[in-house]
């Protein structure tokens, strides 16, 4: 565990020395949103309806699966969906397109993810306002964006938010950054239209008594593993029971490798672990000796570089799909065909 994590969610006696810069970070937060709130700063709309797919807490808490699973219902469902995202880890300027082929050094590994899972149109910048007038402009079939990780950009007007929690850690020591995970205060709860929570136990909101912060819809979360797949050739593919008994070393670099980590163990395979920070730029020296497994939003990264791609044959990938329910996709095509909400 690194050691943000062992203040966020230990018992590290560093946040004391951190909560005034905590103190500082929720000023400025609320300050913040009081501005677009009033009026003070302006708050973009789009010609088409804008669902943010965010969280509270900084690390990973399965925004990308879950935006991906949402692209594939809506476009079910009869919606012709865009993706719009920051891009982070990316080096691109302004508005840039991202296909199933960029390169993830320059937009981002997930929004390349995004692209390749979901087969939809996919932009990023920094504003994510600009990142979807250039999408329509460029694709003016859309009919609805899904804005990945935008909780907190409050520049673009939206339409949905939906809330992904971590169903493993909640909220941690319930502080905000940098003495605790928090983006936002709890409270924010009250104000989006649905919780998600990804994994862990059904009731963890309610365990830490935040019953009255919670709307009323609420919606669990599975990331189901599917067949592994070979890095330098996707279709070759095995049963995780094929690797029972090999000796691997899982190697990662997303925002909770613990859950990633679990999730092997609960195939039964026996590994050796090896974390790296959200979002690493790889290296061939990063990689140990023998057959390893990984995450796709790793593979992303590690397929860009053609001096690890060639050594592809023993890196095998692990896929995952978000499983919903009750069923977010309908609840979430019923509120599209009610109208948009009003600014």
């Amino acid at each position: 565990m690194s050691l943000p994590e062992r203040i966020w969610y230990g018992t590290h006696p560093l946040k004391w020395a951190l909560a005034p810069l905590s103190l500082l970070f929720a000023v400025i937060g609320v300050c913040r949103r009081w501005l677009f709130q009033r009026g003070f700063k302006r708050v973009e709309r789009l010609p088409v309806p804008v669902i943010v797919v965010g969280n509270l807490t900084a690390g990973g808490t399965g925004k990308t699966p879950l935006t991906a699973y949402l692209a594939r219902e809506l476009v079910a469902g009869g919606f012709r969906p865009g993706i719009v995202s920051r891009g982070y880890g990316g080096k691109a300027e302004g508005p840039t397109p991202v296909g199933a082929d960029s390169d993830p050094a320059q937009v981002g590994d997930e929004p390349v993810l995004l692209a390749r899972a979901a087969g939809v149109p996919v932009v990023v910048c920094r504003d994510r306002a600009a990142a979807g007038r250039a999408l329509l402009a460029a694709h003016p079939q859309v009919d609805v964006l899904l804005c990945d990780d935008g909780l907190q950009h409050y520049r673009l007007g939206r339409d949905v938010e939906l809330c992904v929690v971590d169903g493993m850690r909640g909220f941690g020591n319930g502080w905000q950054l940098p003495a605790g995970p928090l983006r936002e205060p709890r409270s924010r709860l009250a104000g989006v239209d649905a919780v998600v929570v990804n994994g862990g136990t059904a009731d963890v909101l309610h365990a830490q008594q935040f019953d009255m912060l919670l709307p009323s819809q609420q919606f669990k979360m599975i990331l189901q593993p599917g067949r592994l797949y070979r890095l330098d050739d996707p279709t070759i593919t095995r049963d995780a029971n094929d690797l029972a008994g090999e000796t691997l070393a899982a190697v990662c670099g997303i925002g909770n490798p613990a859950r990633f980590f679990a999730t092997l163990a609960g195939l039964g395979l026996t590994f050796s672990r090896h974390a790296f920070a959200d979002h690493h730029a790889y290296a061939v020296d990063d990689l140990p000796a023998g057959m390893l497994v990984t995450t796709e939003k790793d593979a992303v990264k590690l397929a860009a570089r053609p001096d690890i791609r060639v050594d592809g044959a023993r890196i095998w990938v692990l896929p995952v799909n978000a499983m919903l329910s009750p069923d977010l996709g309908q609840w979430l095509a019923t509120r599209l065909q009610n109208g948009r909400k009003a600014a």
